[in-house]
């Protein structure tokens, strides 16, 4: 089978940035999902991440899935544009201290409206509300191309990178 090879950069940010970001000029409203089910997470994963190579909650079964979904811990934002999903970001808080962007994207339909910033400055944002000592993300070579420089816009800052390959599957 053929190989992918995977970088994955780790950034992190250890205050809070000040970001002034223009809100869209469409409708939109971001949602805390208070009571995330496995099929809407599932739809939304996919729908952001599958381009991406997102893979790894896929692959987990119903009940392991909304174990970490719902979680006290762990917090889930959707934003609507005209009442359609258009992105997310998940916030997990389970480790003392900080605070991981688990997962953050556009729906592709939406991807290139100018959403992604604001987005970012809302995760960062709500990142933030406990005063953690760090936030941080990962951010591989096979997501958005301009993925990585946005969450450096954002202050996040790189202190890790690591590779490995990926076996691709057949279409």
């Amino acid at each position: 089978m053929p190989q992918t090879e995977v970088i994955t950069t780790f950034l992190e940010m250890r205050s809070r940035p000040s970001l002034a970001v223009t809100r869209p000029n469409r409708s939109g409203m971001l949602l805390h999902l208070e009571e995330p089910t496995t099929g809407f997470y599932r739809y939304l994963y996919d729908a952001i991440g599958s381009r991406w190579g997102w893979t790894a909650r896929s692959a987990m079964d119903d009940a392991e899935l909304l174990a970490v979904i719902t979680h006290e811990l762990v917090e889930i934002f959707v934003l609507y544009m005209g009442g359609v999903p258009a992105g997310s970001f998940e916030l997990d808080r389970r480790r003392e201290g900080e605070v991981e962007l688990r997962h953050f994207g556009l729906v592709p339909d939406f991807i290139g409206r100018g959403l992604g910033k604001h987005l970012l400055a809302s995760a960062v944002d709500a990142a933030w509300d406990d005063e953690p000592d760090r936030v941080w993300v990962r951010s591989t070579n096979l997501e958005h191309p301009r993925g990585l420089l946005t969450y450096q816009w954002a202050g996040f800052v790189p202190y890790d990178s690591r590779r490995h390959t990926r076996e691709e599957s057949a279409p």
